[in-house]
């Protein structure tokens, strides 16, 4: 089917973001002003779109490479990713004050996206309880982290270069009596050669892409499992996806598509000498 029946609902999907300052991304304190319902309501929208699977990959691109979609897409993304931003805060810090944490762990927005994403990401790599997993860019909801302990056993590593995002995220992980398997360390990607690992993951909204890669690349071996979190399809109207000039040096061994309404495909590198 054709993709061009979304273009003016694009179009206008962005032109309501741009009522919440969405442009001004690093203004977190005039974005929080507005309901989270409301916001929801305009991420639902957009989901449905990224979500159409009778849009393929080749009728995707039309909207991805247009440059009419251009400034739509730059705000949609700003904006997709500022909700992620605020939906991990606000249930980090529910948490923090619930009596019952694992009820709102679970009530999280993604939470059954999250679970598909570990069946795929899952297949990609050996967990189990004897490997350390590292997970670059684990954020203020360390959902990744929290999943892969209680399902495989694992030692689990965050690294954050946010110090505040880090502080909150290991009060949750304390709530949530899982200080004792998950570590938070404040830095960048640079941080994981202070650490012995098995098995990395790169999330989705690392940036700058190139600089991470580049990095990541210069610390791991040819043997070491690097899974990546990008997007594919209609769902690259959400975030970007990542580009073989970002990924320079890694070969793509597997790449599973989304499960389900999960927007993120999962990838497995291995570094190329």
């Amino acid at each position: 089917m054709s993709c061009y029946k979304y273009w003016p609902e694009i179009e206008e999907i962005a032109e309501e973001l741009e009522n919440y300052g969405v442009e001004d991304i690093n203004d977190i304190d005039k974005l929080n002003e507005y309901d989270l319902e409301e916001i929801k309501k305009q991420l639902d929208r957009i989901e449905v779109i990224a979500h159409d699977k009778t849009i393929d990959f080749d009728s995707a691109k039309h909207i991805l490479d247009n440059e009419r979609m251009n400034k739509a897409l730059k705000l949609i993304r700003k904006f997709y990713l500022y909700i992620g931003a605020r939906l991990e805060t606000d249930n980090a810090i529910e948490i923090l004050e619930a009596d019952d944490p694992e009820a709102i762990l679970n009530k999280f927005h993604f939470y059954e996206r999250y679970e598909g994403l570990l069946e795929n990401e899952s297949k990609l790599a050996k967990f189990n309880k004897d490997k350390t997993f590292v997970f670059i860019g684990s954020g203020p909801l360390p959902l990744t982290l929290i999943m892969f302990r209680k399902k495989f056993g694992c030692k689990c590593i965050g690294i954050e270069i946010q110090p505040d995002v880090a502080e909150l995220s290991r009060k949750v992980i304390d709530k949530l009596g899982l200080s004792d398997g998950i570590e938070i360390i404040v830095g960048d990607e640079r941080k994981i050669s202070d650490i012995d690992f098995d098995i990395l993951m790169v999330a989705a909204f690392a940036e700058p892409k190139e600089k991470v890669f580049a990095n990541v690349w210069e610390r791991v071996t040819t043997k070491t499992p690097v899974l990546v979190r990008t997007y594919s399809g209609m769902r690259a109207i959400l975030y970007a996806p990542l580009t073989d000039k970002q990924l320079r040096g890694f070969h793509k061994e597997v790449m599973l598509l989304p499960i389900g309404n999960t927007n993120n495909t999962s990838v497995l590198l291995r570094k190329i000498e």
